[in-house]
């Protein structure tokens, strides 16, 4: 969208939320929308390549950005974050830490019962939430009472697009397939182990590029580029 990385003071793309008006944060939940995009207003840098009223909002990347609050907020010499290192082995303690997880690790620790059991009464209640925002608002069709749902997530999780934006979630969240997704972070996956998980710019265009050699076509490259970026 062409906003800047970081910290910043207007840091949502549809919204002018103030990011250092704590005082008001999770109480003020309308905000000024934002009129334009345009570079050098308001933590803008570079002209956006995608209409806001375009962007689709994907269920998955949000499952993950909630799971990664829940797993942020455990408490770290407590069974439940232990336990995670038992069943997820594979996964190293810098990235459990910071709650980095592909679906299909969240969704077995869905299944598993036993976790559930390990956690403290106020890091269950958390889980609870989590679990009904997943199944009753982040897949097909939104349910009933789902404003009550998500806000009993946000008792526990702050997060300020949830409370703000509640309305901009279309009904059929869940319609947009989770394919492509997955897809990214499998590919990922696979070039964080040859790049030996060393921070490069090569890494990004490297990939970029796998992606042009896939679209045999020049039109379709060039739009497969487009989206892409």
């Amino acid at each position: 969208m062409g906003l800047q990385f970081g910290y910043t003071k207007f840091c949502c793309f549809l919204c002018e939320w103030d990011s250092k008006d704590k005082k008001n944060h999770y109480i003020k939940k309308e905000w000024p929308k934002r009129k334009s995009l345009t570079p050098g207003q308001k933590n803008v840098t570079h002209p956006s390549l995608v209409n806001s009223d375009m962007i689709i909002l994907p269920s998955l990347h949000m499952k993950l950005a909630l799971f990664k609050n829940f797993v942020k907020a455990l408490e770290k010499n407590g069974a439940g974050f232990y336990y995670l290192k038992e069943k997820f082995p594979g996964i190293s303690d810098p990235k459990i830490k910071e709650g980095i997880f592909v679906g299909p690790k969240i969704r077995a620790l869905i299944r598993d019962v036993k976790f559930k059991d390990l956690l403290s009464q106020i890091e269950k209640s958390a889980w609870k939430s989590f679990k009904s925002v997943v199944i009753f608002f982040l897949r097909n069709r939104k349910a009933p009472n789902y404003r009550e749902i998500v806000g009993e997530l946000l008792q526990s999780l702050k997060i300020h697009f949830m409370n703000s934006h509640l309305d901009f979630f279309p009904d059929n969240l869940g319609a947009l397939s989770d394919e492509p997704g997955k897809r990214f972070h499998q590919d990922i996956s696979a070039f964080e182990k040859r790049y030996q998980g060393q921070r490069s710019a090569r890494m990004l265009s490297d990939y970029c590029w796998t992606l042009k050699r896939d679209v045999p076509d020049a039109k379709d490259r060039r739009k497969s580029t487009t989206l892409t970026f």
